[in-house]
């Protein structure tokens, strides 16, 4: 293996390798750093997060930069105001003893007026979100036209949060000589466009394979009933006494509500979402960096900026909607040669999601249990009495000994070891005492269908422009699922069907109690219908007919009125009021619902107050 000093980098960027302690390049600062250094180039750098890659693009683009000029002779893009500010750390880092050098971070949430004055003093790099970037290009405030150099950090990532335009537009704004070094995690397809289109015959560094993950993470997932997850969850962190961990959700209410329930029950935790304000983010990014927080729970755009060596895990609380963004995730540990594990907690409807990632990252999962109350005590006992004797010594309490050894007299050895270690050991006993096996076997079912999901009716269908793809996107909107929480859509002229995950039901049935669309509600029940195949093709057929432009859009009524109306309402008036249910719908509903007994799904229309 290479040292720094064989890669071509001059003696004040290697003094300050020296300072920062690095010893040898990572594999993609040995294949990168030579490479842009020698050649004036475009690449396309794929390697993992953790890897390395600030210091690959930052050493050669400070080697190239002419500290003597102020004109901006380079611009990184990043995906979020947290990378910024660590990229922008780390360059200043690097070129500490290169006199005149400035460097400038460019993002929302701070001082558009600040930023602008910074540059203008004179910043021959600039780390930018590209949404802020955009915006003080449109004003006029930054001028990158004569840049030499453009990086794209995290490309993937930028990408995947929607920032294609405003990338196009700054890049548009460059001069078309510059060199563009693309660097990301995976290649899906918006990436691989912006190379052929901004890039000249790039040169590709490949660390690893494409899109598979860090070497030297394990990854495990755990299946258990949907409404067990934050239960499954605990025991997890119980079972690894010393987690240091990032835990990842799917929305900024989740994050909340789960760091909420963590701190509630006594974890070291905290949440890092897009609500917070940029004081609030940087106070808890401190305190985990620290170690004052164990269990930073966080969205996926949030841990972007997230740069902490010595993550021991990564818990999927729930999988991400983009099969990529795992990658992404499980990067956050397995960080700087260390070893790491990312757990998955799935349901088992989202076993397939499983499936679907292992070919992605090209590793294996392996299944495991979630530990029982009694393999939690062990595990915590043991760490108890393995801290205590690796405890140093505190040579201030001899004082206290002949005090101590008086109190403690009556006791034999034994007597003291069962009661030393009971403190600890029956808080933890007493917990677990009752608990029950969260662990869905593979044939045990969650509820409803045989997968372990719920099959929803719902009183729309193709009359109303919906075919099964237009009814899956509008209820993934609506309700803030992710592309593979609704699955086996059908449907059908007057109604339709679909299923989601059992952890979905309350969410679901509390959205549709007062969702109206142009006076008429929006009923949606459980189903005892099987879901058999087919659904899909001809509820296309059904859904292309002329003048079916599928996706209305409701509005939530008032809770009371809604809640009189379901009381007083018979169902021979709900079938009424339902505007468009004919007889032949009628029975086709009552066909579709297996259970004759069951209460027939109807149309709901508002009643007047008088």
């Amino acid at each position: 293996m290479a040292t720094f000093n064989e890669l071509g980098l001059g003696e004040l960027c290697l003094k300050a390798i020296t300072d920062m302690g690095f010893e040898t390049p990572s594999e993609v600062q040995e294949k990168a750093i030579p490479l842009l250094l020698e050649h004036d180039t475009d690449i396309v750098s794929l390697a993992q997060t953790g890897t390395g890659k600030t210091a690959a693009f930052g050493f050669p683009l400070i080697e190239k930069i002419d500290s003597t000029s102020k004109k901006t002779q380079g611009l990184i893009l990043s995906p979020t105001r947290e990378l910024c500010l660590q990229i922008t750390t780390e360059l200043k880092k690097y070129s500490k003893y290169i006199k005149g050098l400035n460097v400038v971070a460019i993002y929302g949430g701070a001082s558009i007026t600040d930023q602008a004055r910074n540059v203008k003093k004179g910043a021959q790099i600039l780390v930018a979100t590209p949404g802020r970037m955009g915006d003080m290009i449109r004003r006029g405030m930054v001028d990158i036209r004569e840049i030499d150099t453009c990086v794209l950090d995290e490309a993937d990532e930028m990408l995947n949060m929607g920032f294609y335009e405003d990338i196009t537009e700054i890049l548009s704004d460059t001069p078309e000589e510059k060199n563009t070094w693309l660097f990301s995690a995976t290649m899906p397809r918006e990436v691989a466009t912006i190379a052929k289109k901004f890039m000249s015959n790039p040169m590709e560094i490949t660390v690893g394979t494409k899109n598979t993950g860090n070497k030297n993470v394990s990854h495990e997932y755990y299946t258990v009933s949907g409404r067990d997850r934050y239960l499954a969850l605990k025991r997890l962190a119980d079972a690894n006494p010393g987690i240091f961990s990032v835990i990842f959700c799917r929305t900024k209410r989740d994050t909340q509500n789960v760091a909420e329930k963590l701190i509630e029950d006594g974890y070291n935790a905290a949440a890092l979402h897009g609500d917070l304000s940029q004081n609030q983010r940087d106070l808890v990014m401190r305190s985990f960096r620290t170690k004052q927080i164990q269990m930073l729970v966080a969205t996926d755009v949030a841990a972007r900026g997230i740069d902490v060596d010595d993550i021991s895990h990564v818990i999927n609380y729930q999988l991400p909607d983009e099969i990529e963004t795992y990658t992404h995730r499980s990067g956050r540990t397995g960080r700087a040669g260390k070893s790491g594990v990312s757990m998955v907690i799935v349901t088992k409807s989202e076993l397939r999601k499983i499936k679907s990632v292992e070919r992605i990252i090209k590793t294996k999962f392996e299944k495991k249990d979630i530990p029982n109350g009694k393999e939690i005590c062990e595990v915590q006992l043991f760490h108890l009495a393995n801290k205590v004797k690796n405890t140093e010594i505190n040579d201030d309490i001899e004082v206290y000994l002949p005090s101590l050894s008086e109190a403690l007299e009556d006791l034999t050895k034994e007597e003291l070891i069962k009661k030393f270690f009971s403190v600890e050991f029956t808080r933890f006993a007493n917990y677990y005492k009752k608990s029950k096996d969260l662990n869905v076997s593979g044939d045990k079912a969650t509820r409803g269908e045989p997968d372990g999901s719920i099959r929803y009716f719902i009183n729309v269908g193709t009359r109303d422009g919906y075919d099964w793809m237009r009814l899956k996107d509008f209820l993934k909107e609506v309700l803030e699922l992710g592309r593979d929480d609704v699955f086996k859509v059908d449907c059908k002229e007057n109604f339709s069907f679909f299923n989601t995950d059992s952890s979905h039901l309350t969410k679901i049935m509390e959205f549709f109690q007062d969702y109206q669309v142009d006076g008429r509600f929006i009923n949606v029940e459980v189903s005892k219908n099987t879901g058999g195949g087919g659904g899909r093709d001809r509820g296309r057929r059904r859904g292309r007919r002329d003048g079916d432009s599928g996706g209305f859009r409701g509005k939530r009524s008032g809770g009371d009125s809604r809640r009189r109306d379901r009381r007083d309402a018979g169902s021979g008036e709900r079938r009424r009021r339902s505007g468009g249910s004919d007889n032949g719908g009628s029975r086709r509903r009552r066909s579709e619902n297996s259970n004759s007994g069951d209460r027939k799904p109807s149309f709901r229309g508002r009643r007047s107050r008088d």
